[in-house]
């Protein structure tokens, strides 16, 4: 309720109109057990027992009259009875649908915001849960559960309230048996909360485990791995199985308590009760009401019971939510940022040192003490073996993380000090992996810049050598792509990735291995695009390929995080001019 109250206070006036609702439900549930005490005290009693406040009535309408009234009575009760239920389900499920609508687009949002870092560590499948089925779970616990529970909970309190006024005695032997519910209620409770938490647990490893099966499934297939990863789903799928039969157990034992605690309470009120309307002290009508309120008021500890296991499987859901939500953005703006001007192109590092988060939460391997300076419409290669922090290099630019030493400065201003979306709205990316969504081709090229038109699409893949392949796809660019894009080859598809690059007009240019992986000819076809996109742009290129490197104005050599050469010979590294420089 603290972290999701702005979003139920947006709601404010639907939740006020089916509180009202719910209150002239109460309100009539209350009224309707009279009906009975008047069937019974002033039509089928007679005696001494027999009530005087119907005198009149009966003198007025005779018995038959005030039969039919009653028989009214009933039906229009229960019909306004109705029409307060349905508007305050409504009201709440609408609510509830709302606000929880609400909450899992501020997940999702969230999570997109968050650090590579966290990213790595966590597992696609079992986040896409959490956004889908751990909010779904909140929304429909709160419209099946939530709101009958609080109806009857309220119902309760009104209805003990009137039962003691209207015999303490008996109202006192109905709730003695609450406090020993209570204790088994808060034990067994406590026992399918944390089943329940540990099976969302499991169904989140399940859905990691399909995730990534299914994301990778042509290197599950090639190296044979369907019965390792059927293997391991179906142990987890196992144990979630178990927990779940456990909850239910659980769940089973609170319901079947229940149940003897009412029957025990209900045989105390009709041993007593009978006693007080043998006594005169109560009539048969009163006797009537009385159990009607008790059957009522323990309906709440019945669907306590009954919504247990949901109950306990939303609040784990939650948990998961708010775990999500309370994770901390690392790369925010500054209080002052400023949007940042049109870039020059000139990119400085002043020993910049950066640790990742591992998987256990450690900071770990990075880099340290990196400094140069890419001048505009230069190429800096960024080269080493895998791991010595080239990438790390690239994403401190873009500012996908910020530096924990020194500074990265573009024309001249630390980044820290610009907003995050207008730096890197200037910064065009191209990746070894390449980011490919299922839509058409020319859909993915104006990904890189959203106002793009055709002309200015067809411009950039032109420019990225890809204008060739395109016009070959049976709807050229109107052509839908698979999913990741694996409809193409890995070259077309780097040639797209160019080409989205070339959309931007970005004045810095980033490449994290832009031809790895591809054949001659491919490896041709995407450099071609690069050496365009380089004339006016700051190029700063991380790689292994020796030819890459040597178009490079300037070449960096990094090893374990560090700088251990710097080369501005552009001959890939060759020692011309090759200067070392100590690591800080």
């Amino acid at each position: 309720m603290r972290r999701f109250g702005p979003q139920l206070r947006a709601q404010r006036l639907l939740l006020i109109w089916a509180l009202a609702a719910l209150v002239l439900e109460i309100g009539i549930r209350l009224l309707e057990p009279w009906l009975l005490k008047i069937i019974f005290d002033a039509l089928l009693v007679s005696g001494p027992n027999q009530v005087t406040w119907m005198q009149g009535a009966l003198e007025n309408f005779g018995r038959s009259g005030v039969l039919a009234g009653t028989c009214v009575m009933v039906v229009v009760l229960t019909g306004l009875r109705a029409g307060a239920a349905y508007a305050s389900t409504i009201g709440f499920a609408q609510a509830g649908s709302r606000t929880m609508s609400e909450v899992r687009g501020m997940v999702f949002r969230h999570l997109q915001c968050l650090s590579l870092s966290f990213h790595q560590r966590s597992r696609g499948g079992d986040l896409v849960l959490r956004v889908i089925n751990d909010v779904s779970q909140l929304q429909d616990v709160l419209v099946t559960a939530v709101v009958p529970l609080v109806t009857r909970v309220v119902m309760l309190v009104g209805m003990v309230a009137l039962m003691f006024a209207m015999n303490p005695r008996l109202a006192g032997v109905a709730m003695a048996v609450l406090p020993i519910f209570w204790l088994r209620g808060l034990k067994l409770s406590r026992g399918i909360h944390e089943v329940a938490r540990r099976q969302r647990h499991r169904e989140g490893e399940m859905a990691a485990t399909a995730a990534e099966s299914l994301g990778a499934m042509s290197v599950v297939k090639s190296l044979s791995l369907e019965e390792q990863f059927a293997e391991v789903f179906g142990q987890r799928n196992a144990k979630a199985l178990r927990e779940d039969v456990q909850g239910k157990r659980l769940s089973a034992k609170l319901e079947r308590s229940v149940d003897v605690f009412i029957a025990a309470a209900t045989a105390l009120v009709l041993w007593q009760g009978t006693e007080l309307v043998w006594s005169g002290q109560l009539t048969p009508g009163d006797l009537l009401v009385f159990l009607a309120y008790l059957k009522t008021a323990f309906r709440p500890l019945q669907d306590s019971a009954k919504y247990s296991g949901r109950l306990a499987k939303a609040a784990a859901a939650g948990e998961r939510v708010l775990a999500v939500l309370e994770e901390r953005v690392k790369v925010v703006d500054r209080p002052g940022a400023r949007v940042a001007p049109p870039f020059v192109g000139e990119v400085r590092f002043e020993g910049v040192g950066y640790q990742h988060e591992g998987l256990d939460g450690r900071r770990g391997r990075g880099i340290e003490g990196v400094s140069f300076t890419a001048h505009p419409g230069q190429i800096v290669a960024l080269v080493g073996p895998s791991g010595s922090g080239k990438s790390t290099v690239l994403s401190l630019v873009s500012r996908l993380q910020d530096p924990d030493k020194g500074r990265v400065l573009i024309d001249g201003v630390d980044l820290r000090d610009l907003t995050v979306a207008s730096v890197r709205s200037q910064v065009a990316v191209v990746l070894q992996d390449t980011g490919l969504f299922a839509g058409t081709v020319a859909d993915n090229i104006r990904a890189g810049r959203d106002e793009a038109s055709d002309a200015e699409v067809e411009a950039a893949a032109i420019q990225a050598q890809a204008d060739e392949f395109i016009s070959q796809l049976p709807e050229g660019y109107a052509t839908r792509l698979g999913e990741r894009g694996v409809t193409l080859s890995q070259g077309q598809r780097q040639r797209l990735a160019v080409a989205r690059a070339a959309v931007r007009r970005s004045p810095i240019l980033l490449l994290d291995e832009p031809t790895a992986g591809l054949d001659e000819s491919g490896a041709e076809a995407v450099f071609a695009g690069i050496r365009r996109l380089a004339e006016r742009a700051t190029v700063i290129l991380a790689t292994h390929h020796p030819r890459e490197a040597a178009m490079a104005d300037q070449v960096i050599r990094l090893e374990n995080g560090r700088p251990i050469a710097v080369s501005a010979d552009g001959d890939g590294g060759a020692a011309k001019e090759e200067t070392h420089v100590a690591a800080r």
